[in-house]
């Protein structure tokens, strides 16, 4: 009898022969569990969503009113562009902790509290364009120390806090355009120390001193702001239309410059010391007042008496009986 013979080579492994030997609905569990994340409602795809391999969740508009339940770790990719997300309530991505890019646009934002984005320190691209913020609360952006792109372009912001902000040491760009704001606070900038494309126009800039600190960031970095060339004064009305780029560090030297570090903590400690010591001022020549005027009344009364003892006493009559008669 001749034994069975094999492929040139070699016997198949043990475990190829198991699956071999296994059901056909083994085979199809892989694919079916692979293709649920594709389909809105499936266990691992947030609500309302389309997943796509890869992490992305496309929830585009879907008029959704709040942020879509089921966010989970897979996904990486989050989109919740045109829909109707009017605030950001504490932790609301906190499920998501992978995402890495988060597009928010055109949805009628108009509040995000200031825990919205923790949990989501992977988080590499913001988009929170085309929405109705008028001011962010500080810490807003705190949580997302891998941030690489902020846009926050087509809102109306009128004023943007350095501590709204916050330090994000790999942003590389920024997007401001088309808000309210008339200048950049000072310190904004300070805490961007790789950002390399600011975008600013369609701003009323205001051509004063609180001006200052941008301009002296756009003479510092000239190819980091590609549309310097345009910015243009709105106001006041002699400086109208003048560019930006055209004021020099003298043109500032008028106005009052901040105190430094050593400066405030001198003010801080003296500032309490003062107080003490004017309120001690005080109480001593109030004092000084109250014992001169109580001295004052002490020598009138004194004197008032003196000149009444020298005054003589009336006592009895002595007038004659015949002057008393001659009256009479």
């Amino acid at each position: 009898m001749r034994s069975p013979s094999f492929p040139p080579w070699g016997p198949p492994p043990p475990l190829q022969l198991l699956l071999l030997l296994l059901p056909w609905p083994v085979w199809t569990q892989v694919p079916a569990a692979a293709a649920s994340w594709g389909t809105p409602g499936a266990l691992d795809c947030p609500e309302a969503c389309v997943c796509a391999p890869g992490g992305q969740a496309n929830c585009s508009g879907r008029a959704l009113p709040a942020v879509p339940g089921g966010l989970n770790w897979r996904v990486r990719v989050l989109l919740l562009n045109h829909n109707r997300v009017h605030a950001l309530p504490p932790g609301a991505f906190a499920d998501a902790g992978a995402l890495l890019r988060l597009d928010l646009r055109e949805n009628g934002l108009r509040w995000v509290h200031a825990r919205a984005f923790w949990g989501l320190g992977a988080l590499e691209q913001l988009d929170l364009s085309a929405n109705q913020l008028e001011a962010l609360l500080p810490g807003t952006f705190a949580p997302l120390r891998a941030l690489r792109a902020l846009s926050l372009a087509e809102n109306r912001l009128a004023r943007l806090e350095p501590a709204a902000l916050g330090a994000l040491p790999l942003l590389r760009a920024l997007s401001l355009q088309d808000n309210d704001l008339p200048a950049l606070a000072s310190g904004l900038l300070a805490g961007l120390p790789n950002l390399s494309t600011l975008r600013l126009r369609g701003n009323p800039w205001t051509c004063g001193c609180a001006l200052s600190p941008l301009c002296a960031w756009l003479r510092g970095h000239p190819r980091h702001a590609p549309e310097a060339e345009t910015l243009l004064c709105v106001s006041p009305g002699r400086l109208t239309l003048s560019p930006l780029t055209a004021f020099p560090e003298a043109a500032f030297s008028h106005c009052a410059r901040p105190l430094a570090a050593r400066d405030l903590a001198v003010v801080y400690a003296l500032g309490p010391v003062s107080f003490l010591a004017s309120l001690a001022a005080c109480l001593a020549l109030g004092s000084a007042f109250t014992a001169c005027g109580a001295r004052h009344r002490r020598r009138r009364h004194a004197a008032a008496r003196r000149q009444q003892r020298r005054q003589p006493d009336p006592g009895p009559s002595t007038t004659s009986p015949a002057a008393t008669a001659a009256q009479a």
